[in-house]
């Protein structure tokens, strides 16, 4: 069945503003309902680059997943990767925000604790180097794999070593009704980010996608005015608040289109594209 969004109209400006970054959202923003991206997009990226604009794309999936999604034209782009904790350019580290090492262990310690009463969750835990899942049914497994393109299979998530970014949450059910509720101890100390119907983010207390595009702002000097956001769940909330031109899809979560300052057509209705074709005035 087709998802219905409502229906809204593209903005039309009365000028073409200096628009030097655009970060966007891909789940449920740039990718379509079968995540897929429009075959309109990779010309657009063309054009946009040939204007001198920067591209970037701002998800909560892992970095590997979006440098491989974006293959042809990587080195072009600057990612934010992990809800912001991990921001790359050509292979080369920007930023990162880390979450520390104990507190990681805690986090896996609460997930194995909810595990015992709540069958269907699961855990990733996120790292520079590779994500990490323990033994899991091929359901859980196949919906990591969505997110994470390098995925270590290990007995027990407490023994890993690396640089963690953060934990990834996920139930087949209401991540912000069954997950939510069980990481009171962490709402105050950490980031604990709903960012998406299944998935929650636990990380660093100051990160954030917006945090990771304020890093990408200063070293390349551009201001708030020069950049647009697109986004659809909680987890771009603060992206919202760095960008003049800040875009809700049609189908983002009521929350986050209180927070933008513009709506867009819905992701099934390749709505990233055209309101950047509407601002730019691309035919």
């Amino acid at each position: 069945m087709t998802r219905q969004t409502p229906e809204v109209s593209l903005i039309h400006l009365d000028h073409v503003p200096d628009i030097r970054l655009i970060a966007c959202d891909m789940d449920g923003t740039l990718l379509d309902d079968e995540h897929a991206i429009h075959d309109d997009f990779w010309p657009l990226i063309d054009e946009l680059h040939a204007r001198g604009v920067i591209f970037c794309p701002a998800s909560g999936r892992q970095y590997y997943s979006l440098l491989e999604r974006f293959t042809p034209i990587s080195d072009e782009l600057i990612f934010i990767a992990e809800n912001g904790t991990y921001v790359m350019q050509k292979g080369i580290e920007l930023s990162s925000d880390c979450l520390a090492s104990e507190a990681a262990r805690d986090l896996i310690r609460v997930y194995q604790d909810l595990k015992r009463s709540e069958t269907d969750v699961g855990a990733v835990l996120c790292g520079k180097r590779s994500a990490y899942i323990e033994k899991s049914p091929p359901e859980f497994l196949a919906e990591a794999l969505k997110y994470y393109q390098r995925l270590e299979i290990v007995d027990d998530l407490l023994t890993v070593e690396d640089d963690f970014l953060k934990v990834a949450l996920f139930t087949f059910r209401s991540s912000e009704r069954v997950i939510y509720p069980a990481l009171t101890r962490f709402w105050h100390s950490h980031q604990v980010v709903v960012s998406g119907a299944h998935w929650l983010d636990v990380m660093s207390p100051q990160a954030n996608k917006g945090a990771g595009l304020r890093h990408i702002q200063e070293k390349l000097q551009i201001t708030r005015d020069q950049t647009m956001v697109f986004g659809d769940f909680l987890n771009d909330l603060e992206m919202m608040d760095e960008a003049t031109y800040s875009f809700a899809m049609a189908n983002a979560h009521p929350l986050l289109k209180e927070r933008a300052s513009f709506l867009s057509p819905g992701n099934a209705d390749n709505g990233v594209v055209r309101t950047i074709k509407s601002v730019f005035g691309i035919a």
